[in-house]
């Protein structure tokens, strides 16, 4: 019987032990992590422009070819491809200012 109370305080004491080393500085854990996050919007936040910039590109292309051919639907056409366009400089400079 003494064998088993030594067994089970022994293996008690080693959890315990092992629950108080586990315990680490969690702010730290998430000041880094906010680090982390952060950083990525400003490389995120140029390939949002690189794409809106591509985006014009293609809708000007897209709108002249209309324009050109004649089809009566040109100013619809343009103005949902600029107000893509409009939407993907707005959002993302929304998202970095609200989020930094």
């Amino acid at each position: 019987m003494t064998k088993k109370k030594i067994y089970l305080s022994t293996t008690l004491i080693a959890i315990t032990i092992m629950n108080l080393l586990a315990q680490g500085n969690g702010i730290g854990g998430i000041t880094e992590a906010t680090k982390m996050v952060t950083s990525y919007f400003d490389p995120a936040t140029k390939l949002i422009y690189a794409i809106g910039a591509v985006v014009g590109l293609i809708g000007g292309v897209k709108v002249y070819n209309k324009f050109s051919s004649g089809d009566p639907d040109t100013s619809k056409t343009a103005a949902s491809w600029f107000g893509a366009c409009i939407f993907l400089i707005v959002a993302a400079t929304i998202l970095r200012s609200f989020f930094l």
